[in-house]
């Protein structure tokens, strides 16, 4: 199997200043100025925030270029109200995923906590859940709001981070939120597959980010690769709440959708 490991020459970490540095700049430059705009946003709009997400896409955009990685987009976004489900690879997904649509994520707790990553995620409107069922009711109301003001919601049903190869069963909890007050009526739900395609010579999960991988150190191996791989971004289509019985119903089809993404895209990397 080839070695992943970033280069220890002079190489190497030349690209990870470099880049790191160019990255970071643009990384919190873009927060800095979301947080101002959102100064006025806030007071006039409230809860809706019809102009900063347009400071987030490009900033995500613009990330990939910089890193060296590839990045392209099958399908559409939707534009109807209601919620995203995906798989999740990385660290990177949050760039992949904000780089081609206003979104905003729904994440455990403990990540608003992190550093970088937790100050990116709160800025840009992320919505926080404690994994404990005593909060169900609460993190319902918050969804149902949240989905009420026009916010589009992305979900990682997964519970978990992965190497890239897989998709682990969609566990069906989070789906109950679509079903409460007659949301389900109004409401669809877009599956989406990320897909990454590993840098010439390295293992095919390169780019995945699980377990207990350090933030640091994996920033660093992405950012000292010469050549890099790509990220793919597949949108299928848009199904309705109202036509699946029950949420383990809505979690099982939603998870097939990404699953055979993934596996059609990776027929010889794919881990079943």
């Amino acid at each position: 199997m080839a070695s992943d490991r970033p280069p220890l020459g002079p190489a190497g970490l030349v690209l990870i200043v470099l880049r790191g540095g160019v990255l970071g700049l643009v990384t919190f430059g873009g927060l800095g100025l979301l947080l101002l705009c959102r100064l006025v946003e806030r007071p006039l709009c409230g809860l809706n925030r019809p102009f900063t997400p347009r400071i987030t896409r490009g900033v995500c955009r613009v990330a990939f270029p910089i890193m060296g990685m590839r990045y392209s987009v099958r399908g559409k976004p939707m534009h109807h109200v209601g919620a995203a489900v995906a798989n999740h690879s990385s660290w990177l997904d949050i760039f992949a995923l904000n780089a081609c649509q206003s979104i905003y994520f729904v994440s455990k707790a403990e990540v608003a906590r992190w550093p970088f990553i937790g100050w990116l995620a709160r800025a840009t409107g992320t919505a926080f859940i404690a994994r404990d069922p005593k909060q169900a009711k609460v993190q319902q109301a918050l969804f149902e709001e949240r989905i009420r003001a026009g916010h589009k919601l992305l979900f990682f049903p997964e519970g978990t981070s992965t190497d890239g190869l897989r998709v682990l069963p969609f566990k069906p909890t989070l789906f109950a939120a679509f079903y409460s007050h007659g949301l389900e009526h109004v409401m669809e739900i877009q599956p989406v597959t990320v897909i990454y395609r590993a840098p010439p010579g390295a293992t095919d999960r390169f780019y995945g980010w699980w377990g207990d991988m350090a933030f640091g150190p994996h920033l660093a191996k992405v950012l000292a690769k010469p050549r890099q791989g790509a990220v793919e971004v597949v949108f299928h289509e848009p199904i309705s709440v109202a036509d699946f019985a029950s949420r383990k119903d809505l979690a099982l089809h939603c998870e097939v959708a990404v699953r055979d993404g993934l596996r059609s895209a990776l027929p010889d990397g794919f881990i079943d």
